[in-house]
Order: structure tokens, then C-alpha cells, then sequence
């Protein structure tokens, strides 16, 4: 009599059921993530898009009226110079434009003279053109000039050189266009289309501030969890800042310097002035976290104790962050950003007390130091943010009754262990 092998036909059917349920579940998680990376990536690129739309239209209409000026009015029949010159003044040095069109204009007066001497002595061909080259840029090399005068006279040697030929009395023109352009571009920057500063340094700030407080919460909860690869990730990605940090510094200068040449920025100066203080601050802040993190997962590693209030710490630093950055965007005095920073040096000396090791006395201090960051980058000066960090402290003694010093936990010794 034949076996009845439905059963193990319909075991069989249950494993491969369960075995693609599983896959399905892996499949479903993966595709999930591709496209919360995918929505990151465009939210990313559209806010870099919206960081230079400005700025993009400034050039735009820079680019144009020196074009307009350069051949209608001055009469110069190929104006190439001074559309480039614009669009160099504006995009290449944001912040420093006044400055960058004086380095245009030397840069150019270097290259047209190097360039008339040794065509005059020497001709023009490819090994001139080399010369020539090589000689502007050791000579403004030389006399300590910037990078834009270095290629700035390169350039126009380059040009000098391969167009004297077919193009009589090049100079003039260049020197002109030189200055138009430089002109146009500090015009628009000033009377026609001046940028809203405080809008341009909120826009810049997001990154870096919101790259700092997700940064704290994720090693809240590596800490909470006890999950030492989370918090190495955190560490891993709070060093990646330098993009962001760089925004930040240049959207400051570039604030600074419309504030200065716009007579309808003048009225901003003092808004200004919280933003352009709080970027050493801020920039300490993110070092610092950067330590508190490293030493969180030296803590997690060596299985040390870690006290309830000291995620919540963490957590609050995160919190006065965000707070800060609203509070700034909206102009308003930062007290509830202070209020948070204290808080979360207060949770830390609860975590003190209950008894932590020597990474958690680490952590303990860099969340009282980051604290004191954050109030100096709300407008406090740094002694009286360090008098209220230790106020909020306290003082704490150690679960074996041995008093802290000073208010402050226990300075690690001279060498550390490793980690």
C-alpha cells in the first residue's frame, strides 16, 4: 500500500512558506530603506538648491548687466571678460566680494604686464605661452599674493599672449571689463538684489545644528540601550561636519558683508550679531560632543554603569540644540535653549552621584563642557555660562561620600586607556 505523502508535502510547502515569508520581511526592510535614502538624498539636494538660488540669480543678473554695460555702453564688440569677471566676483568668494574683485583687478594688471614684456622681447608661441605662465604665477607667488591673484594672473597672461595676435590693444578692454564686472557684481550685491542675511545664515545653520543634536540623540539611546555600534556610528558621522561647519562660517561672512554694503541690510547688523559670535561656539560644541560620544562608546565597551540620568542628559543637549536653532530663526532671546543646556548638566550630576567609571566621569564632564558651549553660542560670555554650569551641578559626591573637587568629576589620569 502507497504512503500517504501529503504530509510531508505540506510540511515541505510550510518551510518554503516560511522561508520566503522571512525573505519577504528582508526583501520588504531593505527596499524600505533604499527609499527613506532616497528621500533623504532628494531632501538634501533640493535644500542645497534652495541654499543657492540666491545666489544663482545674483549671478544670473550680474552675468547680464555687464554684458549690457561692457558692449552697449562702452563699445566693446566681444565683452566675455566681464560677464566672467561678475560671476567670479560673486560665486567664487562668497563673503569676501569687495575683496575679490580688488584681486581681479591686480591679478589682470599682472598678467597684462608679464605678458606685453615678453611678447615684446620674446614673441608669441607655446613655449612663451609656458613662460609666461610660469613667471606670473612665481612672481605673485613671490609677493605673498592669494590664490585668485595667482590664477587671476595666470589667466590673463594665458590670454595676453594667445589672442595679441588676432586681437589688437587686448589690454584696455581687460582692464576694463575687469572693473566692470568686479562693479556690477558688488552693485547687485548691494542695491539690486540683496539677500536676505538672517534667512541665508538660518538655511546654513540647519545642516550643522541639526547634524549635532541628531548626533546626541542617537547616543542617548545607544546608551540607554547599551548598543556600542550605534554610538560608533554616531561618532563616525558627527566627524563628517566639515561641509556643514564650512557652510555655516562662510553663510556668516557673506551675512556680514551684505549687512555692510546694503544700505537695506543696514537695519539687520545687530540680528547678526548672536549668529556671527555663537560659530566658535558652536564649532567647540561639536568637538566636544565628538569626544563625549568616543568616550560613551569606551564606556559601553568596558560594561561600565551607566545611571539612568546620563542618556537623559545626552538628550537634553540634543534638545537645546534644536532649541537654539529655532530660537535664533525666529529672533528671539534664547532662554529656553540656556534653560535645556542647565537641565542637562544637572542630569549629569545625578548621574554622577549615583557612581559612574572613569569613561562616565568623562562623558559627565564633556556634557557640563558642551552645556557651556551652547550657553556661550546663545549670548552668554564664557564666565558666566561657566558659573552657571557649575551652579546647575552642584554639589555632588561620590556614592563612597568622597566629595567632588571643585563641583566637577574626578580630571582622568595621564594616560587614559586606550579607546
Amino acid at each position: 500500500m502507497a504512503r500517504d505523502r501529503r504530509p510531508s508535502l505540506i510540511r515541505r510547502a510550510g518551510l518554503r512558506d516560511g522561508v520566503t515569508d522571512a525573505d519577504s520581511a528582508r526583501i520588504a526592510a531593505a527596499m524600505d530603506q533604499l527609499r527613506q535614502r532616497s528621500r533623504a538624498t532628494l531632501h538634501d539636494r533640493l535644500h542645497r538648491v534652495r541654499m543657492a538660488m540666491g545666489l544663482a540669480v545674483q549671478a544670473g543678473l550680474a552675468a547680464a548687466l555687464a554684458w549690457i554695460v561692457s558692449h552697449h555702453l562702452l563699445g566693446n564688440p566681444q565683452p566675455v571678460f566681464a560677464p566672467i569677471s561678475a560671476v567670479g566676483t560673486l560665486a567664487a568668494s562668497v563673503g569676501q566680494r569687495l575683496r575679490r574683485t580688488v584681486e581681479l583687478i591686480i591679478g589682470v594688471a599682472v598678467g597684462v604686464f608679464l605678458g606685453d614684456v615678453l611678447i615684446y622681447f620674446l614673441g608669441t608661441g607655446g613655449w612663451q605661452l609656458g613662460l609666461v605662465v610660469t613667471a606670473a604665477i612665481l612672481l605673485t607667488i613671490f609677493f605673498g599674493a592669494s590664490v585668485a591673484i595667482v590664477i587671476q594672473a595666470a589667466a590673463t597672461a594665458v590670454l595676453i599672449v594667445t589672442l595679441s595676435p588676432s586681437t589688437a590693444n587686448l589690454e584696455l578692454p581687460r582692464f576694463i571689463d575687469a572693473f566692470v564686472g568686479g562693479g556690477i557684481a558688488l552693485l547687485v550685491t548691494a542695491l539690486l538684489l540683496p539677500l536676505n542675511p538672517l534667512r541665508v545664515i538660518n538655511r546654513a545653520a540647519r545642516p550643522a545644528l541639526d547634524l549635532l543634536s541628531g548626533q546626541l540623540d542617537v547616543c542617548a539611546q545607544a546608551l540607554r540601550e547599551r548598543d556600542r555600534s550605534t554610538a560608533q556610528r554616531a561618532l563616525e558621522r558627527l566627524r563628517e561636519n566639515k561641509e556643514e561647519l564650512a557652510t555655516f562660517t562662510e553663510a556668516i561672512e557673506g551675512a556680514k558683508e551684505t549687512s555692510t554694503l546694503s544700505p537695506a541690510r543696514w537695519h539687520r547688523r545687530s540680528e547678526l550679531t548672536h549668529y556671527a559670535e555663537a560659530a566658535d561656539p558652536i564649532d567647540r560644541a561639536m568637538r566636544n560632543t565628538g569626544t563625549l560620544i568616543r568616550r560613551a562608546v569606551t564606556m559601553i565597551e568596558d560594561e561600565e554603569p551607566v545611571p539612568e540620568p546620563m542618556p537623559e542628559a545626552v538628550a537634553h543637549l540634543a534638545e537645546s540644540v534644536r532649541l537654539l536653532r529655532h530660537e535664533f530663526a525666529v529672533g528671539e532671546e534664547p532662554q529656553k535653549a540656556r534653560e535645556r543646556s542647565l537641565r542637562a548638566v544637572s542630569e549629569a550630576g545625578r548621574a554622577y552621584t549615583q557612581g559612574v567609571g572613569f569613561s562616565g566621569s568623562v562623558v559627565v564632564a564633556q556634557v557640563r563642557t558642551t552645556a557651556s558651549d551652547l550657553i556661550v553660542a546663545s549670548g552668554i560670555d564664557q564666565e558666566e555660562a561657566n558659573r552657571l554650569v557649575r551652579q546647575a551641578f552642584g554639589d555632588q559626591d561620590k556614592p563612597d561620600g568622597t566629595p567632588a573637587e571643585h563641583n566637577a568629576p574626578p580630571k582622568p589620569p595621564t594616560a587614559p586607556p586606550l579607546g
